[in-house]
């Protein structure tokens, strides 16, 4: 199988053949996304590259003239922009660009975490693209990298070899098809540094940035766990304000990302204290922590491209009362409780959270997933009464 191809690669492809609004693909750093979009693009432009910015600098005119926009052509040409948000006047531009050559151009931009949140404050650019969120790679990506017709496919295997990699290398390109552990090891460690030098310090303005890094430090041992933000506070001597302002940043910028309780319909259930996850599982030292981190990461890529792809509003949940009762998460559909999941690394005995949940939420499945058993090849989503499953079977189902 090649490993460089990528399911956005389909889906990107989809959108220029089919949509005149720009495509914005932003995500965690070194997850793809340049070499997504260079694939489809026959002009590169990227801001870091010094006779690129002089160019764009110079206006759309001459950006317009370089790709060659003033001569008619049958198909329109496909321009992609990278690193552009480090321009200040980025979406002026843009916006010229777009509205001057729309008929004549398809435009790209690729960006992390500055991307995604400057786009976001004072949308000057509403109406004229399509946001794409890119994450590493998943079972399903690796048993085909185009998507189906409908969120859920059928279920596909994938070698023992890359189920194992993908555990112990985590989804990011380099590490996953290096498959080493010194690699993977420095490349972590590389990759948190420029996040902190290149990302957070720029983005956040945060004076206390020593604080922010021990935060993180501390974050990046606590995957799966529910954060108290007054006890977090206690630990770095912040106010529970400035943590949870600090959480908030560091899900921002793809360090992390928060799973927030489902309470809708549900007795005596939780509603503050969300759960936290790491982007890159394959860090976590706990296994059990690992089994669940690595679970989140394939949902959160699940609702995140299926919403994307404009099959609905999805979004990720987890499940806990007061009585102790928990189900590792909840997938909603359209703000509908659609299917439930709980993780398991070896344990078939069924949870009875999952008939609980189930009963009170209404959602039409109920899986119990288990890392260690052997893929199997049964539509999971047959069954809507609570059922255990081989994780990497309904893994390979999703995206």
């Amino acid at each position: 199988m090649n490993y460089t191809r990528r399911i956005y690669d389909s889906i990107l492809a989809e959108h220029l053949s089919a949509h005149r609004q720009m495509a914005f693909l932003s995500g965690p750093r070194q997850v793809g996304k340049t070499a997504t979009a260079r694939r489809v693009g026959a002009f590169y432009l990227d801001w870091d590259n010094r006779n690129h910015q002089d160019l764009i600098l110079q206006g759309p005119e001459a950006v317009a003239r370089h790709c060659g926009l003033q001569i008619a052509a049958r198909e329109p040409v496909v321009i992609v922009f990278d690193e552009l948000h480090k321009f200040s006047r980025w979406k002026n531009f843009l916006k010229g660009l777009f509205d001057t050559y729309e008929a004549r151009c398809r435009i790209v931009v690729t960006g992390s975490a500055r991307l995604d949140v400057y786009r976001r404050g004072g949308d000057s650019l509403m109406g004229r693209y399509f946001p794409y969120r890119l994450h590493p790679f998943t079972t399903a990506e690796l048993a085909r990298s185009t998507s189906g017709p409908e969120p859920i496919s059928p279920p596909q295997p994938i070698s023992n070899d890359a189920w194992d990699a993908l555990w112990r290398h985590g989804g990011f390109p380099e590490p996953f098809l290096k498959r080493s552990p010194r690699f993977s090891h420095r490349w972590r460690t590389l990759r948190d540094e420029r996040l902190f030098k290149e990302e957070l310090r720029d983005l956040t303005r945060v004076h206390e940035f020593g604080l922010l890094q021990t935060l993180a430090r501390l974050l990046a041992t606590r995957s799966g766990g529910q954060l108290i933000y007054a006890n977090l506070a206690g630990e770095i001597q912040v106010s529970p304000h400035t943590a949870q302002a600090w959480v908030g940043v560091l899900a921002s910028t793809y360090y992390g990302f928060l799973v927030r309780p489902w309470f809708r319909n549900v007795s005596r259930a939780l509603r503050k204290e969300p759960k936290w996850y790491v982007r890159d599982w394959s860090g976590v030292g706990d296994p059990g922590a690992k089994a669940e981190t690595f679970a989140a990461g394939h949902l959160l890529k699940a609702v995140e491209y299926w919403t994307d792809a404009g099959w609905g509003d999805f979004e990720l949940y987890y499940l806990r009362d007061k009585q102790k009762r928990e189900v590792d998460f909840l997938v909603t559909k359209n703000d509908r409780p659609w299917f439930l999941v709980e993780i398991k690394q070896r344990e078939t005995s069924l949870s009875p959270a999952l008939a609980h949940f189930q009963q009170q939420t209404g959602a039409a499945h109920a899986f119990q997933a288990v890392l260690e058993l052997p893929y199997a090849e049964v539509d999971c989503y047959a069954e809507t009464v609570p059922v255990v499953v081989p994780a990497r079977t309904l893994f390979s189902q999703w995206v």
